[in-house]
């Protein structure tokens, strides 16, 4: 069995770091770059009406799922807030409830473009904005979690994550209000 030097381990442990810092802009970009894909699609899609009822239905369970995950994880952590929880309560919550929040969210993308958003309304531009700003925001969530596991959590971590989670609620709420809105308007 080979062993690795004090060199080589200490070059794996910078590539590590490098990929580390590396990853969510490369995840940003992509995310970015599927977004662009989507729009580019949207126009190019018609689906019959059996197939956009369905998606109208598969909206609402995105909406469920994902929001409803989001609203738990900030609940909890306002309760740590409040003192009556632990960091790593919040943190194990944060954790648990990804899958079901991302789930959320590609569904409300996937069942979007059945629903043929008109693009040239400004509001539904504003709630195709803000959509990718919850995948960007929930990718620095993602990167920011595990350093919020420490012993001592710095003070500027804590405020990047309480703005995180502003953000998060900012774009959920105002995209739900702008979908309800449009959905009321057609």
């Amino acid at each position: 069995m080979a062993t690795l030097t004090e060199g080589e381990g200490g070059q794996r442990d910078a590539l590590r770091g490098a990929a580390a810092k590396w990853t969510p802009i490369a995840l940003g970009v992509l995310m970015c770059l599927g977004w662009g894909a989507v729009l580019w699609t949207v126009p190019h899609l018609h689906a019959d009406p059996a197939l956009h009822t369905v998606a109208r239905f598969a909206h609402l369970v995105g909406l469920v799922a994902g929001f409803g995950a989001v609203l738990t994880v900030d609940w909890l952590g306002l309760r740590w807030l409040l003192g009556h929880r632990t960091l790593g309560d919040v943190l194990q919550l944060a954790r648990t409830a990804a899958a079901p929040i991302w789930a959320g969210l590609a569904t409300l993308v996937v069942s979007g473009l059945v629903l043929h958003p008109d693009l040239a309304s400004w509001p539904t531009r504003v709630k195709l904005g803000i959509a990718l700003v919850i995948g960007l925001n929930g990718l620095y969530a993602h990167h920011l979690t595990p350093r919020l596991a420490g012993q001592e959590v710095p003070r500027s971590l804590l405020i990047r994550a309480a703005i995180c989670g502003a953000v998060s609620q900012a774009g959920w709420w105002s995209a739900t209000i702008i979908g309800f809105l449009n959905a009321h308007h057609t």
